[in-house]
């Protein structure tokens, strides 16, 4: 068992990495006053995990409600928020109350988000059960939802109370979701941290069988060095951008195919393999260093090929967009070399074409 602190000043919190859930309920009790919590889940979580969680906190002394959302990235939306507002009405849920989001990236966004915004704030805790989650959504403080037009255009900066990892979680979920988990891992070695980079590659099989010895190092590295980014830039007003290495071509894809045909980590392998192409056509990472990212996210079962279903029109379009545009300039995260990278506004559109163009070959 490990813990990560997230040093935010008041707002700091921990995150705590290889603790069963059946003893949530006891350490939210050492941290708040508060009675009455909901949980938010999915129908798929719930199956394994609802009534651990529950009983938990039941036994805890937790007054417990229970909101339900349908699985999918569609339904992170207004209409579905719209929903636990009124749950959280009818419930009676009052300012020190806790809302648990127990699921992936899509309920912990949108439990952050209704915990963000109902009574101007209600305490969130996080607890994660998709490697993706674990590693990356969970922690920072991000909670949003989707509009038609793309993705989490609508959230805010909303720190957790605190973040739950049981890894043991990871046991129930297919191998595609624990591959798609691995696009947010490699990105941290790639950004942040080369020596991070250099274990993957020697340990990739072992964290795709799940060895918890390995999966408990993974998943601490990737929130020590995101937690090291959010304390020195909370709301990505500079450094925190580098985060979204991999994200701005990766939100055009989903958004182009209804959040159906890509599942998160997928776009974003695609949108790293994406970004290291432009950086090698703009003279500032090497060929080599790009086959073996390239070579690195094929081991780990992800994508590197957009299907010929989409126009290099359209993805250019949805790119301009996209949240980080600024002046009317799509923004890149491009790599100089493994565990450094900078954020360009100068990406000729020739070269984004040309790169779009090859990844669908």
């Amino acid at each position: 068992m490990k813990t990560v602190k997230v040093g935010l000043r008041e707002k700091s919190y921990d995150i705590l990495i290889g603790y069963p859930l059946d003893e949530i309920g006891g350490i939210l009790k050492k941290h708040t006053k508060g009675i009455k919590s909901l949980i938010v889940t999915n129908p798929t979580v719930a199956g394994y995990y609802l009534e651990t969680v529950e009983r938990s906190l039941q036994k805890a002394g937790f007054q417990v409600f229970v909101a339900q959302v349908p699985d999918g990235e569609e339904h992170k939306s207004q209409a579905e928020a719209s929903k636990l507002y009124a749950k959280c009405l009818e419930y009676r849920l009052e300012r020190e109350s806790i809302i648990v989001g127990l699921g992936g990236g899509v309920i912990g966004d949108l439990a952050g988000y209704v915990a963000a915004t109902f009574m101007r704030g209600l305490p969130i805790v996080q607890v994660p059960t998709t490697l993706v989650a674990q590693v990356d959504s969970s922690v920072g403080g991000k909670v949003a939802v989707n509009l038609p037009e793309g993705k989490n255009l609508v959230g805010s900066f909303y720190q957790p109370f605190l973040v739950y990892i049981d890894l043991a979680v990871l046991k129930t979920l297919p191998v595609e979701e624990i591959e798609v988990g691995m696009a947010e891992v490699i990105k941290y070695g790639i950004i942040l941290d080369k020596k991070f980079l250099e274990y993957l590659e020697k340990k990739i099989e072992k964290l795709r069988e799940l060895d918890m010895q390995v999966l408990e190092r993974v998943v601490a590295r990737c929130c020590q060095l995101k937690a090291g980014v959010v304390k020195k830039d909370e709301r990505e007003k500079g450094l925190r951008a580098i985060l979204n290495f991999g994200h701005t071509l990766g939100h055009a894809l989903e958004a182009l195919t209804d959040y159906k045909k890509y599942k998160h980590g997928e776009a974003v392998a695609i949108g790293m393999v994406g970004a290291c192409r432009i950086a090698e056509k703009m003279n500032m990472f090497k060929k080599e260093a790009r086959d073996r990212v390239e070579h690195l996210i094929e081991k780990a079962g992800l994508p590197a090929r957009i299907g010929a279903e989409l126009s290099v029109d359209s993805i250019v379009q949805v790119l301009s967009l996209d949240k980080k545009v600024r002046a009317g300039r799509v923004r890149f995260v491009l790599p100089e070399r493994m565990g450094k990278v900078v954020v360009r506004n100068d990406v000729p559109e020739d070269i984004v074409r040309d790169v779009v163009t090859g990844l669908m070959e």
